[in-house]
């Protein structure tokens, strides 16, 4: 477990339950911690104001992956059962979690539309398992784009429509999960950005599940993830980098997907692939220089790899500082800006 973990404790008022949007505000209005790698100082502002702290030339990479609507209701004989998708491994299987009072391994599972889905197998790690659907690709996709509902954790009281679980620009789908450091721009925002002349370029990483329920989190090293990098990606982060200008990465999805990239390859190239890539504080980072993040949970991977981008003292006490300004936690929470 994160030794972060029994280092502070996020009381509940301060888990963010509903969209900003739908309290009267923009979703470039939520709060803003500016936090400085080197000094781990701390200032204060709004999302909607991120051009007063990038520089022209500065590459902002983010994550285009679209959620899907992950959460599948279905039956094994009498029993209602709860299936999590976490990661396509095929045309008809994905990995899952089963969530229910109970459910034999040999029962087929029965979604609505005459959809079943039959347990072949343990997943990437425990408590995943592979599930083989009797339809696939595009017919798959649809039944789950159709039946399925956005994962919603204990924190979230309302079942909020999957419209409020995507970023304005995502455009491919394939995360069980929101890749939610982008969920605070707007297309105003971007175009503010843009006209300040920091570049905007896109990657994939379709994200698995974040969390197993139980105090289960998965384990980065088998946490697999698809990921691609594209030829414009790569060229706009190079020309920034021979600038000495800074790349920015939206989320740890886009660290993950970059690092990896440079680990494997020894340079940024386009590339496609499955990264298994555990980043903490003992992995220098070979191309990120900035990260646009959420607030994590105290136990969350999410926060080791923050880890490579400042030491753990500061960051405790940036988190501190957080609590203490009521910085609201999660998906639908407050932003950090490590630079």
């Amino acid at each position: 477990m994160n030794e972060l973990a029994n280092e502070f404790h996020i009381p509940s008022r301060l888990n963010a339950t509903t969209p900003i949007e739908l309290q009267g505000f923009e979703r470039d209005d939520v709060k803003l911690m500016v936090l400085n790698r080197e000094t781990g100082k701390c200032e204060h502002t709004r999302f909607k104001k991120l051009p007063d702290l990038l520089h022209e030339g500065d590459v902002l990479v983010l994550n285009n992956s679209r959620t899907l609507p992950a959460s599948l209701k279905g039956k094994q004989g009498k029993q209602n059962v709860e299936v999590r998708l976490s990661r396509k491994r095929g045309k008809d299987t994905w990995d899952v979690l089963i969530l229910g009072d109970f459910h034999q391994a040999g029962e087929p599972i029965e979604f609505p539309q005459g959809v079943t889905g039959r347990v072949k197998g343990e997943g990437s790690e425990r408590p995943l398992v592979q599930l083989k659907f009797n339809r696939s690709g595009s017919e798959l996709i649809d039944f789950i784009f159709k039946n399925g509902e956005p994962i919603r954790y204990e924190y979230i009281d309302d079942p909020w429509p999957l419209e409020y679980y995507q970023n304005v620009y995502g455009s491919i789908p394939g995360s069980v999960e929101m890749a939610s450091a982008g969920r605070a721009f707007t297309w105003r925002l971007l175009r503010e950005l843009r006209e300040k002349g920091v570049d905007i370029v896109f990657i994939q990483l379709h994200a698995g599940l974040s969390y197993y329920g139980n105090d289960r989190w998965p384990h980065p090293r088998n946490h697999p993830e698809d990921y691609h990098v594209s030829s414009e990606a790569v060229n706009a982060i190079i020309r920034a980098k021979n600038r000495g200008k800074r790349v920015i990465a939206v989320g740890t999805t886009v660290v993950r997907t970059l690092e990896t990239v440079m680990t494997e390859f020894g340079h940024l190239k386009p590339s496609e692939g499955v990264t298994h890539l555990y980043l903490s504080g003992d992995t220098p980072l070979q191309i990120v220089d900035g990260l646009i993040t959420g607030l994590h949970e105290p136990e969350a991977s999410h926060l080791d790899l923050l880890k490579a981008f400042i030491s753990e003292g500061k960051l405790k006490s940036a988190y501190q500082t957080a609590l203490m300004k009521n910085y609201k936690w999660h998906e639908f929470g407050d932003m950090n800006l490590i630079l």
